[in-house]
């Protein structure tokens, strides 16, 4: 119990005096995470909806790729980014493995599943008939998708949290594509894991309520940002 009390006092003194380490630490982590989200959001809303509302061949194959993706472990995607990244691979020529951007690269590997299942889910769910009601009104194709997109907003927003969730949280691809580099491309994640494995306890209790902190502020805006726009 002595040790979780001084990593809180940590965690105080480290916020309290913003520390400029930390300060840059956990900026990182809401830059790297937060691009990573908006991405996803644009290639999983966008790629769920289209699945959702389209007939194809294979379409019942292509769902349990993406539920299947929901659940793809973080290092693999890191291993993944890292070949494509890697000197000799096929990204290799941008020279960008152990940065920010890889990093940045590989979150958006693993949130955007989340997104684009969400999502799937979100609009296979809403009446059969409000496509039909939306065309029968004169809309296009365009703006059908928009109007849909609008009327599962809800669920939508949870894909938000989910993919930010998913990615702020991770820390086996942040260590493989970003190198845990001091002031580079040191994360929150990987910071309390180096911490740990120097026996830094209290430092790593302290990054811990940071991160969870972080977590909690971020996912209190979106979930009064839903709660606000539920029906009455």
């Amino acid at each position: 119990m002595d040790l979780i009390f001084e990593g809180i006092k940590k965690a105080f003194w480290l916020i309290v005096t913003f520390d400029a380490e930390v300060m840059g630490i956990t900026w990182l982590s809401l830059k790297v995470s937060g691009i990573a989200t908006l991405i996803s959001l644009v290639l999983g809303i966008s790629s769920g909806t289209v699945v959702a509302l389209t007939r194809f061949p294979g379409r019942k194959l292509t769902i349990g790729v993406i539920n299947t993706g929901m659940g793809l472990p973080p290092v693999v995607a890191g291993l993944f980014v890292s070949i494509m990244l890697w000197r000799s691979g096929p990204l290799g020529f941008l020279g960008i493995l152990y940065t920010p951007t890889a990093m940045i690269i590989a979150q958006t590997v693993i949130a955007t599943p989340i997104v684009m299942g969400v999502s799937l889910a979100a609009m296979q769910n809403l009446p059969p008939k409000l496509r039909l009601q939306i065309k029968a009104l004169g809309a296009t194709r365009l703006q059908m998708i928009w109007i849909m997109i609008k009327e599962a907003k809800l669920p939508l927003l949870a894909a938000i949290m989910a993919g930010f969730g998913g990615v702020i949280s991770e820390v086996g691809a942040s260590i493989m594509v970003g190198g845990n580099i001091k002031g580079y491309s040191r994360v929150l994640t990987t910071a309390t894991v180096m911490e740990t494995s120097r026996g830094n306890f209290d430092v790593a209790i302290a990054l811990s309520i940071i991160l969870l902190l972080l977590a909690y502020l971020i996912n209190l805006v979106l979930t009064h940002v839903q709660q606000r726009e539920r029906p009455r």
